[in-house]
């Protein structure tokens, strides 16, 4: 069975048969095809305009990590693709399932490099140079099975951003195309027994292991419980890992009790984490060694056997993070018993790191208030900013898929597109982010977004006016010298309301609570202000680049 369609109507069909119903899409005249299609399903989708190409990669991002289903934005070719590279690449830095359907020069200029408008010597090798997987569709009739291979590439194995670009020309043309049929997902190879049996066998002799989760682990909360039940062993994180075990559970640590522990740990169980807090962050950023320090043991869960390659394990098994918990788990249950002082030992740490990050204020604080304002289900999107940076181990997260970063890509400016893309997905759920003045202002255009589209995001801007890490490593490396680090007086609430959004202030914690309350009840877009002097902030740094 065919139908005659365009090139665009033929991808966004095919696009739509994989169950997407929301695009964010920038249009320009080398999509209007797909735009078109777009417009005719209907309310088969919901697409978002936002004001530039990077925030549709953002929220497509946001999108992604937020519900776990893949997020799919559409720009134009050339300068289009270009401008969401940032989010491109923080989507393979934290394995984001995301589609970019772009366009391309027409035909005929394919590789002329005529100068024809919007053209790269080759847009598919500059995409695949540092993505998953792009592709080309060549007519019509090629779409549903190309789109079908971009699908099996972004979620197959570890998931991560791809591309479809189509040809001016055809995209416009229309020809016969039979109707999509997705093929399902091939099921991930189930863990070696052997390799299985080997880990447990490490297990028997460590006394205090402990077990560190990534982004890879988000979908595996059940399983990573049941192996950390069985093992008597606590559940940390950094970034992509948060919330998979919550941080209030008698087995859950945040990064700052973890380091607590960390003396006494003889084995860490890496699962879909590349393990940088304990192989890079807690012995300088500069060690490139290939193996944990000894005399600490290794056991990884990975999907991707190369990342074996990247940190070598003891026992490494290559498995989906659930499936491999879950065998982990069933095997050492039959053979090992639980520490049974694990429990007390963690909230020992967890209090001794308390004490500890009390210093970082005022943001410390200010994360309190949001965390219990913040329902537990709701989502924190952070920036690099000083508050973003505290809440790597001043923010406890308890469920999965609550807080979301830009991973190890650390790109200032982020936070903001990310956050309306998450509350775009879960729009049921309180979403707040925390940026500071220098990054929001890389998309404070797109409130007028928000305004328009009634995406009910809270932003919070903290008002340093300065580029906060910037400003004290240039005073404090460079004798008080400083650069281009500082930013002029800007009334954001003003800005805000400019474009129709609630704005507030705060000077303090306590004045924070009461409008960020109002704010999350009214479930509207909305900005809250919050005015900090640049030289009382205590660095959170000490508590994350740690030394001894």
């Amino acid at each position: 069975m065919s139908e005659r369609l365009t090139g665009g109507e033929a991808i966004v069909k095919a696009v739509l048969a994989h169950g997407v119903d929301t695009v964010f899409a920038l249009p320009g005249v080398q999509t209007y095809p797909i735009m078109d299609a777009l417009q005719r399903a209907g309310n088969r989708v919901r697409v978002i305009g936002p004001r530039h190409e990077q925030t549709a990669a953002y929220m497509a991002n946001g999108y992604a990590k937020a519900t776990g289903r893949p997020g799919v934005f559409s720009v134009v070719p050339g300068p289009g693709v270009l401008n969401s590279g940032a989010a491109l690449c923080t989507a393979v830095a934290i394995n984001a399932p995301v589609l970019l359907l772009t366009g391309q020069v027409p035909s005929p200029f394919l590789g002329r490099g005529r100068g024809h408008l919007h053209e790269l010597p080759d847009q598919a090798a500059t995409l695949r140079s540092f993505i998953k997987w792009a592709g080309r569709v060549p007519r019509a009739a090629a779409a549903p099975a190309l789109v079908d291979e971009a699908f099996q590439r972004m979620l197959g194995g570890r998931p991560g951003p791809v591309a479809l670009e189509m040809c001016w020309d055809t995209l416009a043309k229309a020809t016969p195309v039979a109707a999509a049929v997705p093929a399902p997902l091939p099921a991930p190879a189930e863990p070696d027994e052997a390799a299985v049996a080997e880990a447990v066998a490490l297990l028997a002799e460590a006394r205090r292991p402990m077990i560190m989760v990534g982004s890879g682990a988000q979908h595996a909360a059940p399983e990573v419980l049941a192996l950390a039940e069985a093992l008597g062993a606590p559940v940390t994180a950094f970034r992509g890992g948060r919330g998979v075990v919550a941080e209030d559970h008698p087995l859950g640590a945040g990064s700052a009790a973890a380091w607590e522990l960390w003396p006494d740990t003889d084995l860490l169980i890496g699962i879909g984490s590349r393990c940088e807090m304990q192989s890079m962050r807690w012995t300088g950023m500069m060690r490139v060694d290939d193996r944990l320090a000894p005399p600490r043991k290794l056991i990884r869960i990975e999907i991707d056997p190369e990342e074996l390659l990247r940190l070598k394990p003891d026992v490494g098994i290559v498995a989906d993070a659930a499936a491999g918990a879950r065998a982990l788990a069933e095997m050492a249950a039959k053979t090992l018993r639980p520490d049974a002082g694990a429990a007390e030992h963690i909230r020992n740490a967890e209090a001794t790191a308390r004490d500890k990050i009390e210093a970082v204020q005022p943001h410390v604080a200010y994360l309190d208030v949001i965390r219990a304002v913040l329902p537990r289900d709701g989502i924190l999107v952070k920036d690099i900013c000083q508050a973003g940076f505290a809440s790597y181990f001043a923010w406890p997260a308890y469920q999965p898929r609550s807080y979301l970063t830009s991973g190890y890509q650390g790109n200032l400016g982020h936070a903001f597109p990310t956050a309306l893309g998450a509350k775009v997905g879960c729009p049921d759920k309180a979403v707040v982010t925390i940026t500071g003045d220098g990054g929001f202002m890389f998309a404070a255009q797109e409130l007028s977004t928000a305004a328009q589209h009634g995406i009910g995001l809270i932003t919070v801007v903290f008002k340093n006016q300065s580029y906060g890490n910037i400003r004290r490593d240039q005073m404090t490396l460079f004798e008080g010298r400083t650069l281009t680090c500082d930013l002029p007086e800007l009334d954001y609430v003003k800005l805000a309301e400019a474009q129709g959004v609630a704005g507030y202030r705060a000077s303090s914690p306590s004045g924070l609570r009461p409008v960020l309350e109002k704010a999350i009840a009214d479930d509207v877009p909305a900005l809250i202000e919050v005015a900090v002097d640049p030289d009382t902030e205590v660095s959170p740094w000490p508590y994350i680049i740690r030394r001894g």
